[in-house]
């Protein structure tokens, strides 16, 4: 190219409108891991008992929790406010005022007798990365904003607040704690006569990434490092009565029985083949069976039992739940008992939007790491959000597949390169 070409294209580069340059690509940033994982290390005390972590939203040690993440807010530069619901949010202002902002964060209460990493991981990795950020003067044009939501175990309670789709009668719900979650948002900080005011809507929020550890082991398996989630299964938690008829467990024949226990046998057993001869990602559980009498010398009259199915796919969903529903009609049949079905919970599949997903995988990518997208079986506050905002998930490895137990662990290092792929996503996310 001769020197009048190279000024004709400079000239028309620079007449190009704004919105259409790019800013150049930078070598990927790194944050602070060791910094992140002492602060892991440290919040491991918060709650610990001989059973496990027990900080139960609403519970002294969640409380307690919440003013140690309030405190590591402050540590990096992060001005904490909450808002009505008791979340707690921090900001890390952009170039362009009138931008949405980044959001990404995570929970910090527990489960009873749980682990350490389940929510603190993603809670802290997004403090880790507003920090980073404002320690390497990296401006963004979008602001970004660090939450921690409260009350994730408890049923997504902050992010449901947050999208508006918390209910009255919710909010009479016990936690584990004992305490409602009425009171538990007094107890946040939180105000319930102004919960409106927490509530975001289409557009308030640019995306949502969230990292988390990956709750299974497929990755561990895999010897992979990041698990990109394609989408958030769907739920559908069905409550299921089998009744037969109570009689003496020695002087009634095995031909004139009318086993409500041996009916629930048969159905669990069902279910399972039902689930396993489908090539898919499909899961059922039998996860609570209560009987009655509940007495050794007599036949079970009732069974009451609970199935957890969940896929991505609702067509999936919903077929499986008639095919249930065919079966327990068979074995009725052949049982001599009679199965009534009814809804618990009936969530639909948050899909994560593409861009997010393809902004993940570019940085890890650009940090050289190994990658598979996958489904994220257990729910999180990035579910709720998704319906008002572009979703995403980051997940690290649970060493052996384990959590929601006092066994839960992922590696400090898995634990560091997540948070990388975070805070490169955020800087992808801003370049649109």
């Amino acid at each position: 190219m001769n020197r009048r070409h190279f000024l004709q294209h400079s000239a028309a580069f620079a007449a190009l409108p704004m919105m259409t340059r790019r800013p150049p690509l930078r070598a990927p940033l790194h944050v602070n891991g060791e910094r992140l994982n002492g602060w892991l290390t440290a919040f491991d005390g918060i709650g610990r008992t001989a059973g496990g972590i027990n900080r139960v939203a609403y519970s002294e040690a969640d409380l307690a929790g919440r003013a140690f993440t309030l405190d590591l807010f402050r540590q990096s530069g992060l001005t904490p406010r909450l808002d009505a619901a008791g979340n707690i949010y921090a900001r890390v202002p952009g170039s362009v005022a009138t931008l949405p902002p980044i959001l990404i964060g995570s929970h910090v209460d527990s489960v009873t007798d749980g682990g350490n990493f389940d929510g603190p991981v993603g809670s802290f990795a997004a403090i880790e990365v507003g920090r980073t950020l404002l320690e390497t003067r990296t401006r963004l044009r979008h602001p970004v904003d660090v939450v921690v939501w409260q009350n994730e175990e408890g049923g997504t309670i902050g992010s449901k607040i947050a999208i508006g789709a918390l209910t009255d009668a919710d909010l009479d719900k016990v936690a584990r704690s004992g305490k409602t979650v009425r009171e538990g948002i007094a107890l946040t900080g939180g105000n319930v006569a102004q919960l409106a005011s927490a509530a975001k809507k289409q557009g308030d929020i640019a995306c949502y990434i969230e990292l988390h550890i990956e709750q299974g082991g497929l990755l561990e398996k895999a010897g992979l490092q990041i698990g990109v989630v394609e989408g958030i299964v769907g739920l559908r938690w069905i409550e299921v009565t089998i009744t037969g008829m109570s009689n003496h467990a020695g002087a009634t024949p095995m031909d004139q029985r009318h086993d409500a226990m041996l009916a629930a046998a048969k159905f669990s057993v069902a279910i399972n083949d039902a689930i396993r001869a489908e090539p898919g990602r499909q899961v059922a559980t039998v996860g609570r069976i209560v009987a009655s009498p509940n007495t050794t010398n007599v036949i079970a009259g009732q069974v009451v039992m609970t199935v957890d199915l969940r896929d991505l796919d609702v067509a999936k969903l919903t077929r499986f739940k008639a095919t249930f529903e065919r079966l327990g009609r068979e074995i009725g049949t052949a049982t001599d008992t009679t199965f009534q079905f009814r809804t618990l919970v009936d969530s639909e599949p948050a899909i994560a939007d593409p861009r997010v997903v393809s902004w993940i995988e570019s940085s890890a990518a650009a940090l050289g790491l190994t990658r598979q997208r996958m489904p994220s079986g257990a729910g999180h506050d990035a579910q709720e959000i998704a319906r008002i905002a572009p979703m995403g998930m980051i997940f690290v490895p649970s060493i052996g597949g384990i959590s929601h137990s006092p066994k839960e662990f992922s590696k400090a290092d898995d634990i560091t390169r997540g948070a990388d792929v975070l805070l490169n996503a955020v800087i992808a996310a801003d370049r649109g």
